[in-house]
């Protein structure tokens, strides 16, 4: 299995701007796991090009294999021997190295170096400045922890001004992530790992899919000693200085308790408190705030939802029922807590699967996608384009053609509360699998399946 071909938008974004010629900074982040070093491992095998990884190691530590990588690239022995001192004779030979020929330096885990040496931002500024943007460099700068990547190359940072660039990779939406999975397997068991997987390749690849899916849960992810288990709380800890007012939140909206004032009330922390801890959790790309699509950025009416399914499937199942792992009665967790409530989570990701699936469609590029709420009522999938706008449910099951009808006969019911004016509206379905589904079509009704995802 090619797993690149997941990564194309990202590889095509890379060779873009490698193609145009102009000298580039481009900062690279994203949290752990997530593929970034196999990006520049498959973008570095199509171009000439060092990869140089950092670690948690001293500065000497880390020139000295540095002048190792340096000197094996460029089959200079004297380099192997005699390492380089410090770090302006190491971009110094790189820069004389630039002007023989153009070639990519890849800087991976680049926050290590500057937490052993807090000067290694305004030394690259240096070299940037006077050598580096002279000669075409292309320079990728790399990070997992999110919190270090902003402190080293934010606002206050030498380097801010000198980037020319920056990439974020997120998971992997559900169209790349079920590649992973084998092509037989059906496409409710595929949005079920995806459900619980998320879309981080590392994550995708700890499950055996010939496997039970419940043998998975108890045998890959609910053991203590496994890497899915204890990764949430590697991530979180090494990123946050309180991880457990951290955790009483994202445990708070896992339960579905997502508006500020359900989560004041149900942490008891202080609400200026919770504002700054949601605010950290949004940079780190695991928290996002929705706001129904006809409301302004500075709404109050926005609620907050775990952005990773990983991490929503782990705050939900795993850390609120750790007691059952403490006394080794896994099965029992997912025989009483995980089965019978899989298939209500699963549909809230079939939503965000139906969100995706219409928001990539061509079919569908002039419209603006988004959700709304407001009191007692609820649209899941809002499409607002200049000539008409689209009001679609989304089901987590199977319907036939009266059951179809009647949901449409709902969602028009509902579009009376929804404040749209001299806008044709147009009502839809999506499902898991929907009876009849041409028929409705030729009716003007917007009707989609798993079939066609």
């Amino acid at each position: 299995m090619n797993k690149f071909k997941n990564r194309a938008s990202e590889l095509k974004n890379l060779e873009k701007l490698y193609a145009d010629q102009a000298p580039k900074l481009l900062v690279m982040y994203g949290r752990r796991r997530v593929g970034k070093t196999s990006i520049m491992q498959e973008f570095l095998s199509r171009h000439k090009g060092i990869y140089l990884l950092a670690r948690q190691e001293t500065e000497i530590e880390n020139l000295k294999r540095f002048s190792e990588q340096i000197g094996s690239f460029f089959k200079d022995e004297i380099l192997g021997l005699s390492p380089l001192q410090n770090w302006d004779s190491l971009f110094l030979y790189l820069a004389k190295k630039l002007k023989e020929g153009r070639f990519i330096i890849a800087i991976d885990e680049f926050p290590y170096l500057a937490g052993a040496n807090s000067a290694i931002p305004s030394i690259l500024q240096d070299y940037w400045d006077n050598h580096f943007s002279k000669i075409g460099a292309f320079i990728i700068l790399c990070g997992s922890s999110i919190a270090m990547m902003e402190k080293t190359l934010g606002y206050k940072s030498p380097l801010y001004g000198r980037r020319t660039e920056q990439i974020l990779i997120e998971p992997l939406k559900f169209s790349n992530a079920a590649e992973f999975m084998p092509k037989t397997l059906g496409f409710e068991k595929k949005a079920e790992y995806y459900a619980i997987l998320g879309g981080t390749p590392a994550y995708l690849m700890e499950f055996d899919f010939s496997e039970s899916l419940e043998k998975n849960i108890i045998g890959n992810y609910l053991q203590k000693t496994k890497f899915l288990y204890q990764d949430v709380l590697f991530v979180l800890r090494e990123e946050l200085n309180e991880p457990r007012n951290y955790f009483a939140i994202l445990r708070v909206i896992a339960k579905g308790k997502n508006s500020l004032n359900d989560i004041v009330m149900e942490t008891g922390l202080e609400r200026s408190l919770i504002g700054k801890y949601l605010s950290i959790l949004i940079d780190m790309h695991l928290v996002e705030r929705l706001l129904p699509i006809t409301e302004k950025k500075s709404s109050r009416k926005g609620i907050y939802k775990i952005k990773d399914n990983f991490f929503r499937f782990w705050f939900r199942f795993v850390h609120e029922y750790e007691n059952y792992i403490e006394q080794n009665r896994q099965e029992l967790l997912v025989k009483e807590k995980i089965m019978p409530n899989l298939n209500s989570y699963v549909g809230g990701v079939f939503e965000d699967i139906a969100f995706q699936y219409l928001s990539e469609s061509q079919e569908f590029g002039d419209y603006l996608f988004g959700r709304w709420w407001a009191k007692d009522t609820e649209i899941d999938i809002i499409g607002k384009s200049p000539k008409d706008v689209l009001l679609i449910e989304v089901k987590w099951k199977s319907v036939n053609e009266n059951e179809a009808l009647k949901i449409i006969e709902m969602i028009k019911e509902k579009s009376k509360k929804f404040p749209v004016k001299n806008m044709p509206l147009k009502f839809g379905i999506i499902a898991k699998k929907i009876e009849n589904k041409e028929k409705l079509r030729k009716l003007g009704y917007l009707a989609f399946d798993s079939t066609e995802f």
